[in-house]
């Protein structure tokens, strides 16, 4: 009976993914599930014929050219690949995989959420309540922002900006975007396109981020830009932490130029700009955009998909180099 490959799997996975893989290679698990160093990262790898790792795992130039000659082939549990050098595992002729489509509508649904609790202050209505500093209905506690019917702009107009766009006309919003391409007129249901970001801005009550990351958008809402939107604008970001300059969206929100902000994604996460910890005025929550069950399952099948491919000697679903 051939030997099944060997697959190094950087960190713990959710149970019916492990048992599609162990059913199906010979599996290196991660047991303790915390983030690998890169010298831990290059020894798990010894022997390995392929890694399954996930956005935690830098593979930078260094440590794909450290990595065994036996790896063959890279899957990552994530649609984003920015913490995998690119041109260094081309170079190596390493294959990679990422897992996109399926969790699109996960993530608009966390964008809903990180809007209304933005607007409405559920994190200060939540800590009044369990802190008991919450005394009586009054007309006018802890007022917020109304969402219904107010515009809503979005910076990335791709599987999730539309979806985001979607779930935001059941709230009568009126939809802006910005996208590098127009969409098809079929795909709008009605949103108005901005060939400049920066024109959008002052026509955002609401602004929310799905764009991708990389140096084309790192820091991409920065004071300038954040000036540029309605004075108690509420922000919101789903996509990638760099995209945001954290020392001027904290400063907006000292200032009460915005009324608030939502993050699921932060830079350098977990360890978070220490400013948004002192901000009663942000919701904040930890990269939760596809945590359910069914997205972190289908995202697992996704890489097990291109795994299956690649030792089938066929084209992977979702090769990104």
């Amino acid at each position: 009976m051939p030997q099944k490959p060997i697959i190094f799997v950087t960190r713990r996975l959710p149970d019916a993914v492990t048992h599609r893989l162990t059913s199906a290679y010979e599996a290196r698990l991660n047991e303790h599930d915390g983030v690998l160093s890169p010298d831990q990262l290059v020894t798990g790898a010894e022997g390995a014929d392929a890694l399954l790792v996930t956005p935690t795992d830098k593979l930078t130039a260094e440590v794909i050219g450290r990595l065994p000659k036996s790896v063959k082939m890279i899957a990552t549990f994530s649609v984003g690949y920015e913490h995998i050098d690119l041109n260094a595992a081309k170079a190596r002729g390493l294959p990679v995989s990422n897992t996109p489509d399926v969790l699109t509508d996960a993530t608009a649904d966390i964008a809903l959420l990180l809007m209304l609790g933005a607007a409405r202050r559920a994190y200060e209505g939540e800590r009044a309540v369990r802190e008991a500093t919450w005394k009586s209905w009054s007309t006018t506690y802890m007022l917020g922002i109304h969402m219904t019917g107010k515009r809503l702009g979005i910076f990335g107009m791709g599987r999730i900006g539309q979806a985001v766009a979607k779930r935001a006309r059941a709230f009568d919003m009126q939809i802006h975007y910005f996208n590098r391409r127009r969409l098809a007129a079929h795909l709008e249901h009605g949103a108005i396109y901005h060939a400049s970001a920066d024109e959008m801005l002052p026509l955002c009550d609401f602004l929310s981020i799905n764009a991708p990351g990389g140096p084309e958008t790192h820091h991409w809402l920065n004071t300038e830009r954040i000036a540029r939107l309605p004075d108690r604008a509420i922000v919101v970001n789903t996509s990638r932490g760099p995209l945001v300059d954290d020392n001027g969206l904290t400063a907006a929100l000292k200032s009460g130029k915005l009324f608030a902000a939502g993050l699921d994604v932060f830079e350098n996460e977990p360890n978070i700009h220490p400013g948004y910890r002192e901000l009663p005025n942000v919701f904040l929550l930890p990269h939760l955009g596809s945590a359910t069950v069914e997205t972190r399952n289908a995202m697992g099948f996704k890489a097990l998909d291109n795994l299956d491919a690649f030792f089938a000697g066929q084209e992977l679903p979702d090769r990104v180099v």
